[in-house]
């Protein structure tokens, strides 16, 4: 026995002694150098590219087996602009695990690697003929192939590239992104056994303007046969410049894993800042543990927090909830919303304004839907929301709000005082309004706000339903409670034709009409109380547009008000005897009336009205003229009459005087009023002359000139 062990190590030993020197006879005869050529001329016929092999090529077979590939290029197809090209690459495999079958890779170092990818304009890029023949050689080696490889054992003592450098370039858009001084080290990388991973690099890009450095480490370990893989203290930090505007993020994990279908986290937290010219925001994202598999997650605890600085003002918002998921059914819960905002600053109401709200959201990915809840304290008002979203390729949107009060006018920007020069440039630069987002719209939903009060109108008990489709946005109702009166209105804006098409239906009634005109236009030329009626239909892309084009109808009946800016009984007995007087209209007169009506029919922006009836206790007015809403101008000429008695009010006309035409002409602003005194003489005449002919009873004529002399005398007593 001992003999034939004896001999059998011999002869053992003579094979690894055999197996040593067949390797070193190889590795001492053996030049791969030697082959280039026919390596080079082989990609030249498959590839039709050039292939560099400038760098000295060494084999090497102990104490492990692998190569070392000194600077090697490739170049472009059917060109001879580089492609890609390697400083230095070595690759190694264990010795030993070779003689057992397996395969274990020893080593890997790259360093100096670069490539270039160019997308052209037509939509190919670079790589395609790579692509297409690599799948070609492929479908064709596995015909009739039983595929055989041997068993390879996960194992790396290191891996490490540095000085790597990628570039991609989109001729068509003219971007153009690069990865520079990319590099990598990992310790051993092996089943069951902890390592390391360090790496960098510089990215730039031209679209958005990017300039960042990028660096990760982390703890990681797995376990092929138990399917299991973990990362710990994971870190990711990058810092820049986008568009001109420093930033910096970190990513921190402390722990995250798989194991087999089931993967799990905890100790997340992302932190991000972004330094502009407008100002400064950070933000941050923390999510305490998370867990699920391939069909359901949870996330427990998530924490959203942004803050923004700007012009002395500062905002924070912070949201929090738990989010529950099935991947598989693509339904996802956010079961306990809770939205926490504060803002203060100089500019602010009060200096300061805060909120919360509290709801859920429910998103069913597969049926296209998201439905949401909130209710809460938003700045001073109460709100209850319901949100619904379906059909995410054409959104069909519903809605429902309900608010208790709201002041909208302090977050509504002030603008600048009027001037002559300032609206010159206004008219100049006024933009047309792009209403095409109107087009696609699928919404329907109802707002109601018990106390509003917007660019200082106010309001209670306003409703807005709205419905939008197919192009034709439908206000109806829009109704409302206002200056002791109500609104019951509707509204329609079509944007399916060449311009908008916008009509309107308005019915005011038990207005007070003053304060209204003053809130809302800051006109104070009118008061009364009573019913406007409104029913216009405009066209255009402009409000000067708008304006001109109105068309429709307007009606007004006032009680127990005033015309402001004029007293025209007192004008009329101060200037009776003297020629025509044109005044300013002041604030300190006004003409008293206990009756007004009128109609205006509005034809491309110009109201034109002959119906006027103001009835008062001393006069009365008619007339007629135009109010041109497009140039915000008036040209009327009214006809007031003194009545004889306080008791032509009430509709007992005791009229006891001549009529005096009033001209009111000019811009809403600044209206003159002027009293046309020759007209009036010229009528008395008349009104004399035709009395005096009636009386004589067709005398001669001898005899009716002389009764017009004394009477025309009488005139002017």
């Amino acid at each position: 026995m001992n003999k034939y062990l004896k001999y059998g190590l011999w002869s053992f030993g003579g094979l690894v002694l055999l197996a040593i020197g067949a390797l070193a006879y190889v590795a001492l005869t053996f030049d791969p150098n030697a082959y280039k050529p026919q390596i080079t001329q082989a990609v030249k016929d498959s590839q039709e590219r050039t292939l560099k092999l400038d760098g000295n090529i060494k084999l090497f077979f102990f104490p492990s087996v692998g190569a070392n590939i000194g600077q090697v290029a490739l170049s472009e197809f059917r060109s001879e602009q580089e492609f890609a090209s390697i400083d230095n690459m070595r690759v190694s495999l264990a010795l030993l695990p070779l003689l057992s079958g397996q395969v274990v890779v020893d080593e890997v170092t790259l360093s100096g690697a670069r490539a270039r990818v160019v997308k052209f304009k037509n939509g190919k890029t670079n790589l395609d003929d790579l692509l297409r023949k690599d799948t070609a050689a492929g479908h064709a080696g596995n015909v009739g192939k039983a595929q055989t490889s041997a068993p390879v054992k996960f194992e790396i003592a290191s891996v490490q590239i540095d000085k790597t450098e990628f570039s991609y370039a989109d001729e068509g858009s003219g971007a153009r992104y690069s990865i520079t001084d990319l590099s990598l080290k990992t310790g051993r990388i092996a089943n069951g056994v902890p390592s390391r991973i360090n790496s960098s690099a510089h990215i730039l890009a031209t679209r958005p303007r990017l300039d960042a450095l990028l660096k990760l480490q982390s703890q990681f370990s797995f376990d092929l046969e138990q399917s299991n893989f973990q990362m710990k203290n994971l870190q990711i930090a990058t810092a820049g410049t986008k568009d001109g505007d420093t930033f910096d993020v970190k990513l921190d994990v402390a722990e995250i894993g798989l194991d087999k279908a089931r993967f799990s986290g905890k100790g997340i937290i992302l932190n991000a800042r972004l330094n502009a010219a407008a100002g400064a925001v950070t933000g941050s994202l923390a999510l305490p543990m998370f867990e699920g598999d391939a069909e359901k997650f949870k996330l427990n605890g998530l924490a959203l927090n942004a803050e923004a600085q700007r012009a002395g003002q500062s905002f924070k918002l912070k949201l929090t909830t738990p989010v529950a998921g099935n991947l598989k059914t693509q339904q996802f819960n956010l079961s306990d919303i809770v939205l926490d905002m504060d803002a203060s600053g100089e500019k602010l109401p009060g200096k300061r304004i805060s909120s919360e709200l509290k709801g859920s959201m429910q998103a069913d990915i597969t049926r296209q839907s998201i439905h949401a809840k909130l209710s809460g304290g938003l700045l001073d008002s109460q709100i209850k929301a319901k949100l619904a979203v379906n059909n995410f390729a054409a959104p069909a949107i519903r809605y429902d709000l309900e608010i208790d009060r709201f002041d909208a006018d302090p977050f509504i920007p002030q603008a600048p005082a009027e001037t002559a020069d300032r609206k010159k440039q206004a008219t100049a630069s006024e933009q047309s309004f792009d209403l095409s987002f109107l087009k696609p719209l699928n919404l329907k939903g109802s707002v109601r706000i018990g106390a509003l009060k917007v660019a200082n109108v106010k309001m209670n008990q306003l409703r807005v339903d709205m419905k939008a489709k197919g192009g034709v946005l439908k206000v109806v109702p829009f109704n409302a409670n206002l200056y002791q009166g109500s609104l019951a209105s509707e509204a329609t804006l079509n944007v399916n034709q060449a311009v908008p098409q916008f009509a309107l239906k308005a019915k005011l009634n038990g207005i007070e009409i003053g304060p209204l005109l003053n809130d809302t236009l800051q006109m104070d030329f009118l008061s009364g109380k009573g019913n406007i009626g409104i029913n216009v239909t405009s066209q255009g892309n402009r409000v000067s547009l708008l304006k001109k084009g109105l068309n429709g109808s307007l009606s007004l009946n006032l009680a127990d008000g005033a015309v402001k800016g004029i007293n025209l009984a007192k004008s009329m007995r101060e200037f009776g005897k003297g020629g025509d007087k044109t005044q300013a209209a002041t604030r300190e007169e006004k003409t008293d009336f206990s009756e007004m009506k009128a109609s205006f029919k509005i034809t491309n922006g110009v109201a034109h009205n002959e119906d006027l009836s103001l009835k008062s206790p001393f006069i009365r007015v008619g007339g007629k003229g135009d109010i041109n809403l497009g140039k915000d101008s008036l040209e009327y000429l009214a006809k007031v009459t003194l009545t004889g008695t306080s008791e032509g009010q009430g509709g007992k006309d005791k009229v006891g005087g001549l009529t005096v035409p009033v001209r009111l002409s000019g811009p809403f602003t600044a209206l003159n009023y002027k009293l046309e005194f020759g007209s009036m003489v010229s009528d008395a005449l008349k009104q004399k002359a035709r009395g005096i002919v009636q009386k004589s009873g067709g005398g001669t004529k001898s005899n009716v000139q002389e009764q017009l002399k004394q009477g025309l005398k009488g005139l002017f007593k």
